[in-house]
């Protein structure tokens, strides 16, 4: 059915109507009275020849599709907002706007503190909203994608959008300091005998998927949905962990771990912000896909060290981050 023959005031009451699963209520939070939200009901169970609402006891109960249309309405609800909300200009200096961004906390530790910090010193009135990124992100991105100004993942995961490109990184093993199973350079051999501490969303990690064609396969005894926690799952065991090297050096020093090159040719990791078309031409998202493009850059600049052989006291610790106690 074409929208043109629709009313989109409708999509409102849609939503209203299935969240709150209440006549009275609905009416009262899209600021209709009760008859309006009741005829409202009425011109939506025509439209889909269901009764969306079916009353059991003393309460309604969502139909089946219902209970379908609940998250698709709440998401074009949230995509109409975006659209009727974009602007031609935008002055960053004196306007005040909210971007939520999708993260896992790698990016959000190596990328976002510095993104941050750059939109506060530009941008006094805009904030940012970081939110982990979902486990089913490859299953329908494009949907999360609407629901988001951008979402900050490696290339390689999935492809058809169009993306900023930020910064590169490089896959470095974890191994605690105590472990003396372990020489001055871990083996392929190390990598098949030894217990794993693993990120959960494997597809973060595509140096790790390479083991396969090695014919490695890791013995997992400890996933974990942080990169932030792998160091003090390692410190004081026998497990390995694979971890980005530069979140490795921001983290050097708060767990007694060492990291060492991994004895196989991991692939780098190119990160990105990925957007939904329907934000190319929104002022203030330009505003933000360059400012990220521009912290992107400057962070590209500097080049994660290869501390693999260096000793704890060694070990770069960028002033910004001393170690911990």
């Amino acid at each position: 059915m074409s929208l043109s023959g629709l009313d989109l005031n409708l999509v409102l009451s849609l939503r209203a109507l299935l969240e709150e699963r209440n006549v009275t209520r609905a009416g009262q939070r899209v600021g209709l009275s009760q008859p309006a939200m009741s005829a409202a009901l009425a011109r939506l169970r025509r439209h889909f020849d269901d009764e969306l609402l079916s009353r059991v006891g003393r309460q309604y109960e969502l139909t089946a599709l219902g209970r379908a249309l609940l998250d698709r309405t709440a998401t074009a609800c949230d995509l109409l907002e975006r659209v009727f909300t974009s602007r031609a200009d935008f002055a960053p200096g004196s306007e005040e706007h909210e971007f939520t961004l999708l993260t896992s906390d790698y990016a959000l530790t190596v990328f976002g503190a510095e993104l941050a910090h750059t939109v506060h010193a530009e941008a006094p009135g805009v904030r940012l909203r970081f939110r982990r990124t979902p486990g089913d992100v490859t299953e329908d991105t494009e949907t999360l994608l609407r629901t988001a100004d951008g979402l900050l993942m490696p290339h390689g995961v999935f492809s058809g959008f169009p993306a900023v490109e930020l910064f590169s990184d490089r896959w470095v093993f974890l191994v605690a300091e105590a472990n003396d199973e372990v020489g001055d350079r871990l083996t392929l051999d190390d990598l098949a005998r030894l217990p794993w501490v693993t990120y959960q969303r494997t597809y973060d990690a595509p140096a790790a998927r390479q083991l396969s064609m090695l014919g490695i396969e890791p013995r997992v005894e400890v996933s974990v949905d942080s990169f932030q926690a792998l160091p003090f799952l390692v410190a004081g065991t026998r497990r390995i962990a694979l971890v980005q090297q530069r979140l490795a050096e921001l983290l050097s020093g708060v767990a007694a771990v060492r990291p060492m090159e991994a004895p196989y040719g991991a692939v780098p990791l190119q990160e990105a912000l990925w957007w939904h078309p329907v934000h190319a031409h929104d002022a203030a998202h330009i505003w933000l896909r360059e400012t990220a493009a521009r912290v992107g850059a400057q962070l590209a600049a500097t080049e994660p060290g290869r501390i693999a052989s260096l000793s704890p006291g060694q070990r770069p610790v960028p002033d910004r981050y001393p170690p911990a106690g």
